[in-house]
């Protein structure tokens, strides 16, 4: 049995660690060890009681948190939970804290609330269980290289479709799926646990990292050649629909598998619909979230992909999947884009 997660709440507002100890406290397996209120402060607290993980207030006097991040990712690695307002500023901070090196980020509660927090603490025990590598303390570049797509004129997208699901760990992995992905790459939906208003941020970031255009899904969005769509976060879950000519769906239904969007919502439309015309690739994320859809994936004929348990900052979402023969082959993240690549990529005129 392992020891409770030791935590220490970092957050300007007296009121804030507070609550934020409260909902964390609740959990038998999480442990408040300490308090801080500034970079100073939190220093110190990590010096002295050498915390499991650190959550992190991003807007704070002296020294902002993603300064702060910045020096704990560099000068002694820790999982650090970033805790974020719900707003575009923050949304933008907090996906920048992710590609430092942040574990994960939850938005500061909203009037009317009933879950503070959501699943801060699972979060809390994930991190704890992780065994963190390097962090990368590299920014990836503004624009597409010749080093990281594949020039369009040596790749010719065959009649597939890709659907992809990520969660903790997921801002980066995708980053890295998806520089690989040239100019006229097939038609991608995603999946990403993410609180709502970061995904059209994180849309937005991912059109600027990479060749194909990248968007926050909407209702009706045609499936087309050279086109990703992000699953917005919030109330519905992102399907595709319309065989005769595919396109976005945003359904309200209930959180599945305690998530909207869910994963599996959006393997199993991808199943229903694509079939064997159908790449399903699930990366680093907590829980079990994609796995019976990436299944339903293979069944109908998709190739499908799951990331390994090395480069995972979470191997839960692939785990399950691997265990239950979803998933065809595993690779490590480097090479997941490549891999799409080459089962995408038209063989001959009028292969699929």
């Amino acid at each position: 049995m392992m020891a409770p997660a030791r935590v220490l709440v970092v957050d300007d507002s007296p009121t804030m660690r507070g609550l934020i100890t409260a909902v964390l406290n609740a959990d038998p397996d999480v442990n408040v060890i300490g308090q801080a209120g500034d970079a100073m402060e939190a220093r110190n607290a990590i010096k002295q009681l050498n915390p499991d993980v650190v959550t992190l207030d991003i807007e704070m006097p002296n020294m902002n948190g993603l300064e702060f991040l910045d020096k704990i990712m560099k000068l002694r690695p820790m999982p650090v939970i970033m805790v974020s307002t719900l707003t575009h500023r923050g949304a933008e901070a907090s996906l920048m804290a992710l590609e430092i090196g942040a574990f994960d980020c939850v938005g500061k509660p909203q009037p009317g609330d009933a879950r503070p927090f959501g699943d801060l603490a699972e979060k809390v025990k994930a991190a704890a269980r992780s065994q963190r590598r390097q962090v990368r303390t590299d920014v990836p570049p503004l624009a597409p290289t010749a080093a990281n797509v594949n020039p369009a004129a040596t790749y010719r997208p065959g009649r597939r479709v890709i659907a992809i699901g990520a969660s903790t760990g997921g801002v980066e992995a995708l980053i890295a799926v998806l520089q690989k992905f040239p100019v006229n790459c097939p038609p991608t939906v995603i999946t990403q646990h993410m609180p709502p208003t970061f995904t059209k941020s994180f849309a937005d970031r991912l059109n600027r990292l990479c060749a194909p255009v990248v968007q926050e899904a909407t209702d009706g969005a045609r499936l087309e050649i050279g086109k990703i769509y992000l699953a917005p976060g919030g109330e519905r879950h992102l399907q595709i629909s319309n065989p005769h000519a595919p396109c976005c769906r945003l359904v309200e239904r209930d959180p599945v598998n305690g998530h909207r969007p869910s994963v599996d919502v959006l393997f199993d439309s991808v199943a229903e619909l694509a079939g064997r015309n159908a790449v399903g690739v699930i990366l680093t994320g907590m829980g079990r979230d994609g796995a019976s859809g990436l299944l339903k994936m293979r069944h109908a004929g998709a190739r499908t992909i799951g990331q390994n348990e090395k480069t995972c900052v979470v191997y839960g979402m692939p785990r399950v999947a691997f265990e239950l023969g979803a998933v065809e082959h595993q690779f490590p993240l480097s090479s997941i884009g490549e891999e799409i690549l080459k089962i995408t990529a038209a063989r001959r005129e009028g292969s699929e």
